[in-house]
């Protein structure tokens, strides 16, 4: 079978490959109908994120069609049509029973590798290092599911692959995300980041009940598609200072909530915000964390920091007293898909979410390779690619758009 496999920094290839087989009695085999490109992905991409083997297959946003079933799986069949969470579960380990997922003990065969580095076990997950289990992703013609009898949600036949793709993670981590907000009537919640997780996470804002979201971004079309999908308020960090402007937006006060939906690749504009891109790339530091420090600056006395950019280490100058002064609580974390995924299944079906909103691209997974430089270089008005196994379409990947569809 065909798979994007990857090979070191911004090197990755499709490459044929073995097709996966039943290991273990609760596996499944998926036939991929829909899988995509997530930020995410681009730390692997671009070499921050250590813990990959040359030929490791990629993605962790996928979704298809069950083909075969270990003897330990009931509930699934040949032929379901199904979403897979991109962090894998056991179902059963104290994490899993108290409704936290992504924290799960024994999905990760690489626990202790994980343990000595973090301090606890991670779980495991698709497409992502080896530190998180090694794996196979997604991004492929098919995968193998590990604790498919917890993990796989069967979807409608009425819904299309781009309404219930993004249950995977995006959707889920937005709405995890907006959720530890805290969000109250009258709120005003900044939003640093209007990508793909950034742009759900203002649709679940709004659905919350948020009064003001203010997208913080410098790209136009991410801007404008925050404004129309979440009717946020566009702030350019290029063109003005965030922190006067979200001071003069909310009297001086600060935003009740600040949602970091960018991460360890965060840019900035200001003298600490290059030495942070220098020591990363010098492996002195892991992240850069700009746009942590600003939130801190800006967010309202006794306000809530909500971080779903992904960060993986240790970070400089991280302003710890102007935190502790103002009483700010800070919530974070890997997104526990299971706890969201029904109830968000319903809001897309209701039409209260559109996830297929973010979709830019649309391209067959063979151009997968062009696509992820594409996306990483923010090129032809690409916000988020769904890759397509099968024949490559007529279309060039680089022209592809909005208005255009290849699937």
């Amino acid at each position: 079978m065909k798979a994007l496999c990857w090979y070191g920094t911004k090197d990755v290839r499709i490459e044929d490959v073995p097709e996966p087989r039943i290991l273990n009695p609760r596996d499944a085999i998926l036939r991929i109908t829909s899988t995509a490109i997530c930020g995410s992905d681009l730390h692997l991409y671009n070499g921050v994120f250590k813990g990959m083997k040359k030929g490791d297959i990629l993605g962790h946003e996928f979704m298809g069609e069950v083909v075969a079933v270990g003897s330990g799986v009931k509930n699934l069949r040949e032929g379901d049509r199904v979403v897979v969470p991109f962090h894998i579960s056991c179902g059963g380990c104290f994490f899993c029973r108290m409704g936290e997922w992504s924290a799960c003990d024994n999905s990760n065969p690489n626990m202790v590798e994980a343990e000595t580095l973090l301090g606890q076990p991670v779980p495991g997950m698709f497409g992502y290092t080896h530190l998180t289990g090694g794996y196979a992703g997604g991004q492929a013609e098919m995968v193998r599911v590990p604790f498919a009898d917890v993990g796989p949600l069967k979807v409608p036949a009425d819904l299309p692959d781009e309404k219930v793709l993004f249950l995977s993670d995006i959707l889920p981590t937005g709405w995890f995300g907006a959720e530890n907000c805290s969000v109250r009537p009258g709120d005003t919640v900044a939003v640093w980041g209007a990508g793909p997780v950034g742009l759900l996470a203002m649709q679940s804002l709004r659905v919350m009940g948020a009064e003001r979201i203010i997208a913080i971004d410098t790209i136009p079309e991410r801007l404008e598609l925050a404004r129309r999908t979440a009717g946020a308020e566009p702030l350019d960090y290029e063109k003005h200072d965030v922190y006067e402007a979200l001071m003069e937006i909310t009297g001086g006060r600060g935003p009740d909530a600040c949602l970091d939906a960018v991460g360890m690749e965060a840019h900035g504009t200001g003298f600490l915000d290059k030495v942070d891109a220098v020591k990363q790339r010098l492996m002195i530091e892991n992240d850069r964390p700009a746009v942590l420090r600003q939130m801190i600056r800006c967010c309202r006395k006794t306000g809530t920091i909500s971080l779903l950019g992904v960060y993986s280490g240790f970070i400089d100058t991280f302003p710890m007293g102007i935190a502790f002064n103002k009483g700010l609580k800070f919530r974070m974390g890997q997104t526990p898909v299971h706890r969201y995924r029904e109830p968000l299944l319903q809001m897309v079906a209701e039409g209260k979410l559109q996830p297929d909103a973010v979709i830019s691209h649309r391209v067959a997974l063979d151009d997968a390779p062009d696509a992820y430089a594409i996306f990483e270089k923010k090129e032809a008005s690409c916000t988020k690619v769904v890759l397509k196994p099968g024949p490559r379409p007529t279309i060039n990947v680089r022209s592809a758009s909005r208005s255009v569809s290849t699937a």
